[in-house]
């Protein structure tokens, strides 16, 4: 091959990574006014968007009055009720997305996400001990937050410290499978204690949800407000190791004549990743699948050059988790299935229809 056709070959691949990330960003601004306009209350498309914009631009937008709404109403419905939970979406999706993108990469293991590491395994053991014992560090209000979050945080610590002694892929793999079982057998053992409404709430706990969003709780700026700040301090860091990624996929003794420390970078990823994650899920309860697949599509569609890779899988990861909770608000309506449920019906085909095209070559 020439090196003219081989500067057009990689010309042609970057057209393709900036293709399919403005597709994204096409998708997600549409996704969000159609998303705004389901509920009980009748709003339009435009008049969805009139009523975000208004609140930037109060001069130029105003979405029109309607036969039960007036204007002030429609503004009131779409920042009160439906934005909150678009916009936890969007983060939500970015946040696990990543995660699950970051874990592959510095266990370089295809099955690496949050839920296969037990991560969240042991946030639905923290949130069952808080429901069914009513047992945590903080109380009040935020006891089942707080425990589902200081336990995903100790899923990560158990994890390093039984790979401490060698802080391997493999071994991390290992402990995270462990604790997995460890988290889900004391998780089952609380369900089997409690009583029928307290192991009732446990599961639809584990099933995941939207539907706590909110930005005017005690929290600045409610729960979003909270996983905004996490997400922006992690991504740029996460970004800027973009390369040192790039290099523990050619292996650890390659990645080390480079320059890289391999195992300072391999601990301080998985607990960032832990971190995000564990911010996510006390909020949103686990939500499965997003972690996994989204990496996987992103991977297919652009490549595995983490400089690309990490962002586009943010864009999928906002995109798959906003869409398939719209599914789970339409499909039954007005009965609004839990999130975690439709990710797992839509991601699952998806994924293996992708994976059957390329016949695994990507990874």
């Amino acid at each position: 091959m020439s090196r003219s056709e081989v500067k057009e070959e990689y010309r042609s691949f970057i057209r393709q990574r900036i293709l399919f990330v403005l597709i994204l960003l096409v998708i997600t601004p549409l996704l969000v006014g159609y998303a705004a306009t389901l509920g009980s209350a009748d709003i339009s498309v435009k008049a969805a968007y009139d009523a975000i914009l208004h609140r930037f631009f109060p001069d130029r937008f105003n979405p029109a009055p309607t036969e039960k709404l007036d204007s002030g109403t429609i503004v009131t419905i779409l920042w009160t009720l439906r934005l909150p939970r678009i916009v936890l979406g969007i983060l939500a999706g970015i946040g696990l997305a990543l995660a699950g993108a970051v874990m592959q990469a510095i266990l370089k293991n295809p099955l690496a996400s949050p839920y296969t590491l037990g991560i969240a395994s042991a946030a639905s053991f923290g949130a069952s001990l808080a429901i069914i014992l009513g047992v945590g560090l903080v109380g009040g209000e935020h006891l089942i937050i707080a425990n589902a979050f200081i336990f995903a945080m100790i899923a990560a610590l158990l994890i390093y410290l039984l790979s401490i002694k060698r802080t391997s892929p493999e071994m991390m793999v290992l402990a995270g499978i462990a604790i997995m079982y460890l988290f889900s057998a004391m998780t089952s053992s609380l369900q089997y204690m409690g009583e029928a409404e307290e192991v009732q709430e446990v599961v639809y706990w584990m099933f995941g949800s939207l539907g706590r969003a909110d930005w005017e709780s005690s929290f600045p700026y409610g729960n979003i407000g909270i996983i905004a700040m996490v997400l922006l301090v992690t991504i740029p860091y996460l970004l800027l190791k973009s390369w040192d990624l790039n290099a523990l996929g050619a292996g650890d003794e390659t990645a080390k004549s480079l320059g890289v420390r391999v195992e300072r970078i391999r601990i301080t990823c998985m607990f960032i990743a832990s971190f995000i994650t564990a911010s996510i899920i006390a909020f949103t309860g686990t939500i499965g699948f997003i972690g996994l697949v989204c990496p996987h599509i992103t991977r297919m569609m652009i490549g595995s050059d983490h400089r690309f890779l990490l962002p586009g899988t943010c864009l999928t990861g906002a995109v798959l988790l906003l869409a398939t909770d719209t599914v789970a608000r339409t499909i039954v309506a007005p009965v609004i299935l839990p999130v975690g449920i439709v990710t797992a019906f839509m991601g699952v085909p998806l994924f293996v229809y992708l994976l059957m095209r390329q016949r695994g070559g990507y990874w």
